[in-house]
């Protein structure tokens, strides 16, 4: 399996990071401009660290790179965290960046897109944005924990959004422990 991990820039840079951390397979890494700013301030890790988790990087400038063809085949593209901007270049079918573009293609070539979103409160132009997509078979997946699995650290609450995103894929894991 071949998953894209986009890292844009919103609070919640743990969020990607514990995806690249948690996907079997191939994992491609692309991180906004923003991103790369806001990696160092809230996870202590250096854009470099987090690169090194994946297979392959992409800048998010290069429109030439190979996850900007639908003729590349990828199996799901996860964005996490997505910003309410990235949101909104998506739900508009901007594909000025590399991370929109991969997003239009995912959508065009009907493979799995998860939006892991981070925004509170939201507007409502956030929420038409979101309830576009969503009408499009995106899934929006915010980064809302549940408490059930008794997290008693702020991993665990990270683990279990990691974990949902994962069962949106069907990959098993213990990320969290389930509802019983």
């Amino acid at each position: 399996m071949r998953y894209v991990v986009a890292v844009t820039g919103a609070s919640g840079i743990a969020y990607g990071v514990r995806m690249l951390e948690s996907l079997p397979g191939e994992r491609i890494l692309v991180i906004s401009d923003m991103a790369k700013r806001i990696i160092p301030e809230e996870t202590g890790l250096s854009v470099k660290d987090v690169e090194g988790l994946a297979d392959t990087v992409f800048d998010d400038h290069d429109l030439f790179a190979s996850i900007s063809s639908g003729s590349y085949h990828f199996d799901a593209m996860i964005v996490a965290p997505c910003s309410s901007s990235t949101l909104a270049k998506i739900a508009a079918g901007l594909a000025d960046t590399l991370i929109t573009r991969a997003a239009a293609v995912a959508m065009k070539e009907s493979r799995k897109l998860i939006l892991i979103t981070r925004e509170t409160p939201k507007s409502v132009v956030m929420l038409e944005n979101e309830l576009k997509l969503a009408r499009c078979g995106v899934t929006i997946l915010d980064a809302n924990p549940g408490f059930y699995s008794k997290p008693k650290s702020v991993d665990d609450i990270i683990s279990f959004i990691a974990g949902r995103c994962l069962d949106q894929l069907r990959i098993e894991h213990s990320l969290y422990k389930r509802w019983e």
